[in-house]
């Protein structure tokens, strides 16, 4: 016979063991971060790790999924979608890259692979999700093209939607005989398209109807930078009334008013990314470019000389001025990544394969190494779900 204590007993015990499988179907603490890389000896595609927000402490990488070469990556607005680019150049028989769709596993951070559909042209080697969650665009950089990729309710991809073939070159014989779209981003209202052209010394400017997916040359259809400086990655500040594209080939910043009615890009200047009094190398090359979130900081990325520059953004005219320039304590930093919060930055050392940590102070906007490293195969990309 059971008695109220025993019964008491029963009820208390399965109130506790249900109360352990609620807390095991909740997803562990921290932010998601995902890290794109070259796939070969020492990665096999997308690897996922947690970060405490308040202190940058990193988990242990862990393989999320695996694909060749997922150099760039981006995620869906309703982040339970990621999106990389495949950054080979044949696709299906055909001479292309692909983009792949994944689904986000929030409990344990796992990729499910949802399908994946041709870039249109070789070398795809970055993406975005526009604002709404509708497309992806991607821009090609050995093909020198830009296509628009439409998202399925499901999160699958279509096949391409719009596609633009640039033509033409720039002054540098070896690396601007020919177009490079190294980068595509959009407005804030997703009404322009901007493409940075490394061959053509242009950022492109497209009117973007992201209901059609369609890309249509905007008036003026580009802004033009200094001949031989190679424009790589792009950055809107978040007013949308500055923009700022780092040149791989001169390791410089333009800085560009940007009229979010028009789409027009009007230079303000020009600065250089790298210590003062550095002279410029052969192996130095500029990588990636972000603004802070709060929109008074940016940060570029030179490899070789294996460091990121910070700028204050001065608010009222978009100009910038030097204030620091961190190591990475790594070598080649092709990318990294600043946290939702804009707490901490995550630099990817491509040639020594870590991904480390660096505090950003509110104030200044200065690095500081947290002294977080993660092993890592050559790490690009970084991105970040909350």
């Amino acid at each position: 016979m059971f008695t109220a204590r025993h019964v008491f007993s029963v009820v208390l015990l399965a109130a506790v063991a249900l109360g352990f499988a609620v807390r095991a179907q909740q997803p562990p603490p921290g932010m998601l971060v995902y890290i794109g890389t070259y796939t070969g000896e020492k990665s096999k595609g997308i690897y996922v790790t947690r970060m405490n927000p308040a202190t940058g402490e990193l988990t242990a990488p862990e393989l999320a999924a695996e694909t060749p070469s997922p150099s760039f990556l981006a995620v869906h607005p309703s982040r339970n979608l990621l999106y990389s680019v495949n950054e080979v150049n044949t696709f299906q028989g055909k001479p292309a890259g692909a983009v792949t769709a994944f689904s986000i596993d929030r409990a344990t951070g796992k990729l499910t692979l949802l399908n994946q559909q041709s870039s249109v042209g070789g070398g795809p080697a970055h993406l975005i999700v526009d604002k709404e969650g509708r497309n992806v665009l991607v821009a090609n950089y050995g093909g020198g093209s830009v296509a628009v990729l439409p998202i399925d309710a499901d999160g699958r991809l279509k096949p391409s939607s719009s596609f633009v073939q640039h033509t033409g070159s720039s002054v540098n014989a070896s690396r601007q005989k020919e177009p490079h779209a190294h980068s595509v981003n959009v407005d804030a209202a997703d009404k322009f398209a901007y493409v940075a052209d490394l061959g053509l010394d242009k950022v492109l400017v497209y009117k973007y109807d992201s209901a059609k997916g369609t890309l249509t040359p905007n008036d003026p259809p580009f802004a033009t930078v200094k001949p031989g400086s190679g424009p790589r990655h792009f950055a809107l500040h978040t007013t949308d009334r500055f923009a700022y594209v780092i040149n791989e080939l001169t390791c410089t910043v333009t800085a560009f008013r940007n009229d979010a009615a028009t789409g027009t890009l009007t230079e303000i200047e020009s600065v250089s990314t790298l210590p003062p009094g550095t002279i410029m190398q052969p192996q130095f090359s500029g990588s990636e470019v972000q603004v802070h979130p709060s929109g008074k900081f940016l940060y570029a990325a030179n490899r070789g000389n294996d460091t990121i520059a910070v700028f204050t953004i001065d608010q009222a005219t978009g100009r910038l001025t030097q204030v620091q320039h961190q190591l990475t304590l790594g070598n080649i930093p092709r990318g990294f990544g600043i946290d939702p919060d804009g707490r901490f930055l995550l630099a990817g050392n491509q040639k020594s394969d870590t991904l480390v940590v660096f505090r950003i102070d509110q104030q200044s906007g200065r690095l500081t190494p947290t002294g977080q490293k993660l092993d890592i195969g050559a790490p690009v990309s970084v991105k970040f779900v909350r």
